[in-house]
């Protein structure tokens, strides 16, 4: 790769970044991982051509041009998010994957219900996400870690902040946020 793909790539990664909280090869990496994909598996549930997934995860291609398939990586996100907590088993979260591959989506910033509890205030995930995403707007996960390592020695409930919320999984983030709740 010359010197001007690597920058088209960095610059595609940063756009991403700065959109979608996180590079979406680490956003979709972590999916595979999370909910025992493929790439190939994942490109069909997201709606997305496999060629056009490798794209996105290599940062050739920065942004996802489809709003339905925005929502199927929010709903994957949450899906990944119930499996890692165990609230939701493997063999349920096939036929989820299969639903949120059904969904045609609709307006990007329409409100599912999971992002507010009944009285219309945000759910702890949805705080947890959106904390997350400013961080992850600011910093690379990497850089995160280690500003949080050069803090443990004096401030050490900042550093476990950085490192839960900076480059952590939403899971672990929640759980911190709920054991930290008054």
């Amino acid at each position: 790769m010359d010197a001007v793909q690597q920058e088209a790539t960095a610059r595609a990664r940063e756009l991403q970044r700065s959109w979608y909280g996180e590079p979406l090869g680490a956003l979709f990496r972590r999916l595979i991982d999370d909910l025992g994909l493929n790439q190939a598996r994942l490109a069909a549930v997201l709606g997305l051509s496999a060629p056009m997934l490798s794209q996105l995860m290599s940062g050739q291609r920065a942004k996802i041009g489809n709003p339905a398939v925005v929502q199927r990586v929010q709903a994957l996100q949450d899906l990944a998010s119930q499996v890692a907590d165990g609230s939701v088993s493997a063999a349920e979260a096939t036929d989820r994957m299969d639903e949120i591959k059904k969904t045609q989506g609709g307006s990007v910033l329409s409100n599912s219900g999971q992002t507010t509890n009944g009285s219309g205030a945000p759910t702890v995930k949805r705080v947890v996400r959106e904390i997350q995403s400013l961080l992850r707007s600011v910093s690379a996960a990497g850089d995160i870690i280690d500003a949080a390592n050069a803090l443990a020695p004096s401030h050490p409930e900042l550093a476990e902040f950085l490192k839960v919320y900076g480059a952590g999984r939403t899971a672990d983030a929640v759980a911190h946020y709920e054991a930290h709740q008054n």
